[in-house]
């Protein structure tokens, strides 16, 4: 298993009602077709031997003899593949008939999961109540197989990886919640539910509250085409869900195999998050047997911006639900400190551009004059005429008081006291810049009653990117949750609602190579600190921090996935430099993180020491750069 992806789908082929050697057939040529390409755990729909609108017909011998046969056809068919595999059949049991899901692998019945609740309708009367004990089933030739509807499939060789099913899309919420507690990270349901106005609706949110309730991946196979027409009809559709969010899903009518990889690895990190699981694991008949392969991804999408949404109208919505949220978190702030000001640097850059959009949007909330935003811009060593002019003019449009604070002499003088040589460019050349500036905040909040509001984004608190008690410090940090990748989106949302001639200066903004200014321009007055230069590209460094915190990827993991995100924008080498810088800087910067001031939260991502990422400042970060280093 390939940093424990494991390849699933669910299929409903056209079907023949009440006649299983065709629908057997049917079935085999899917499961040798998927064989072929490597899925691991394949399901059916419920009852797809025999089809499910037989009516009285499951009461008769002929139709359950046939559905055991066919059975056996499609067991045998499946020696020497060893995907686990889940079709449905009606099955006589201590002289009751019960509906089924039979999983079976490289030619082998592994266990009967009979349905709790069947419906008391037209299909189902027949059919008695499931049971959670385990009995055991005599089948062909000396064979058996156990049966309850509390089983669990483990592979051998990946003890991590746990398959449960159910029957049915109203299958009681008692029965997935214990499953889901005992450890099964998959979850199939074989179903038969008719198609309706609404209804794909209502099974998108269904499954998504169930995969998402207890992380886990679920696997929805519906009966579709073939079944009678006589009082309903059924469209096939098939889902799979990973902690909700859907991954695939097959168009209705369409008979299509609905593919997806899931990342169990994610689901188990998840859990342990959450502490899940472990009082529950004695629930569930264990059946252990091999069917993971060692396999590459194949067909599951990398998002290389995964804190940024693609589709357009969705990315609009995010980003206007982000913005309220820092404002309306800001404006509670400034309340609750009966602050009369908002004091913040504006840089003519990314982040102190949207710190200063939203600090107008919380203003407007709180119904208070804009001109009480006191912005200051403090040109220093490496100010250029650009940023400071683009500062200037955003601070114009916007409405806001507008002060101009030169740094240069005063650091200067600074430099003079404590020794240090101009032509020495160092960390304390850029970093005694910082720290003016923010000295500069911090008094004039004092002196008109206000809150200092930081810029700083998640990005850089991760990196460490910031100067310690410089612009690392501020009195709230409205974009401390916000990732770099995600700011200019943003800001081009603010731009696009805002138009005119903040739209115009805005845009410009987003078309400034990131820089801290805090080296001299050159000749042609041009930036010549890039950041990205120094640090590494962000949406690498973006795309790391995410899967190291939100899905708990090792290095490996990640640089794996990376390959697959950015397989034509960045080479092997550059993906593994920068890799192994992020886990230095990571590790190395906690300290920055561990005195963070207040900041809003808006995702699922915050690396606040106080109620999100916990970790010492002196944790070593050699298993991580060791792993990297060797990849």
């Amino acid at each position: 298993m390939k940093y424990q992806f494991v390849k699933v789908a669910a299929a409903s082929p056209e079907l023949k009602v009440a006649d299983p050697h065709y629908n057997a057939q049917k079935i085999i040529e899917i499961i040798k077709a998927q064989a072929e390409v490597g899925t691991e755990v394949l399901v059916f729909p419920e009852l797809s031997l025999s089809g499910y609108t037989c009516g009285d017909l499951f009461l008769q011998d002929v139709l359950i003899g046939g559905s055991l046969s066919a059975l056996k056809t499609v067991v045998e068919a499946t020696q020497g593949h060893t995907m686990l595999v889940f079709v449905g059949l009606p099955l006589r049991y201590q002289g009751k008939l019960y509906n089924c899901a039979a999983a079976i692998s490289n030619g082998k019945v592994h266990g009967f999961i009979p349905k709790i609740e069947p419906l008391k309708d037209i299909y189902e009367r027949n059919f008695a109540h499931g049971f959670i004990q385990e009995g055991y089933v005599n089948l062909w030739e000396k064979a058996s197989a156990p049966i309850s509807a509390s089983m669990l499939f483990q592979d051998e060789r990946h003890p991590e990886v746990l398959v449960s099913a159910e029957i049915g899309a109203g299958a009681p919420a008692s029965l997935p919640t214990r499953y889901e507690l005992s450890r099964a990270a998959i979850i199939v349901n074989l179903s038969a539910s008719s198609e309706g106005v609404g209804k794909r609706e209502y099974l998108r949110s269904l499954l998504a509250a169930r995969s998402g309730r207890n992380e886990s991946a679920y696997i929805y196979c519906e009966a579709g085409k073939g079944e009678s027409a006589a009082d309903a009809i059924f469209s096939g559709n098939s889902m799979i869900y990973e902690n909700g969010t859907c991954l695939a899903e097959s168009k209705p009518f369409s008979s299509e195999v609905c593919e997806a990889e899931i990342d169990v690895g994610f689901l188990l990190f998840e859990r342990r998050a959450k502490a899940l699981a472990a009082e529950h694991e004695e629930t569930g008949h264990l059946v252990n047997f091999p069917f993971i392969t060692d396999r590459e991804l194949t067909i599951r999408k990398v998002d290389p911006t995964p804190f940024v949404p693609h589709e357009e109208d969705e990315l609009h919505a995010r980003a206007e639900l982000i913005l309220n949220m820092q404002a309306h978190a800001l404006a509670r702030r400034l309340q609750h400190t009966n602050a009369q000001t908002a004091v913040l640097g504006v840089s003519g850059g990314l982040d102190s551009t949207l710190a200063l959009l939203v600090s107008c949007r919380a203003f407007d909330l709180i119904q208070k004059d804009r001109k009480s935003i006191l912005a200051y811009t403090m040109p220093g060593f490496g100010t250029t005429k650009k940023t400071k002019s683009n500062a200037l003019t955003l601070m114009e449009e916007l409405g806001v008081t507008s002060k101009t604070v030169p740094i240069s002499d005063t650091v200067l003088s600074h430099f003079k006291d404590i020794g240090h040589n101009l032509e020495n460019r160092n960390v304390t050349y850029e970093n005694a810049q910082a720290r003016y500036r923010t000295m500069v905040l911090m008094d004039v909040a004092n002196e008109k009653n206000g809150l200092v509001i930081g810029t700083g984004d998640l990005s850089e608190l991760a990196l460490g990117w910031c100067t310690y008690n410089g612009d690392h410090m501020s009195m709230y940090a409205v974009n401390s949750s916000v990732p770099k990748t995600l700011v200019k989106h943003l800001v081009q949302s603010e731009a696009n609602r805002l138009g005119g001639n903040v739209k115009k200066v805005l845009g410009s903004i987003l078309s400034t190579e990131i820089s801290p200014e805090l080296l001299p321009p050159d000749e042609a007055g041009e930036i010549v600190q890039k950041t990205e230069d120094v640090i590494g590209p962000y949406e690498l460094h973006d795309f790391y921090l995410y899967h190291f915190l939100r899905r708990g990827d090792s290095p490996a993991k990640t640089f794996y996935l990376a390959q697959r995100a950015f397989t034509e924008a960045y080479d092997r080498a550059t993906l593994k430099k920068w890799l192994v810088s992020f886990y230095k800087r990571f590790f190395t910067q906690q300290f920055k993180r561990n005195c963070v001031p207040d900041g809003v939260k808006i995702g699922s991502v915050s690396l606040s020491p106080r109620g999100d990422w916990n970790m010492p400042s002196d944790a070593s970060a050699a298993l991580w750069i060791r792993e990297a280093e060797s990849l």
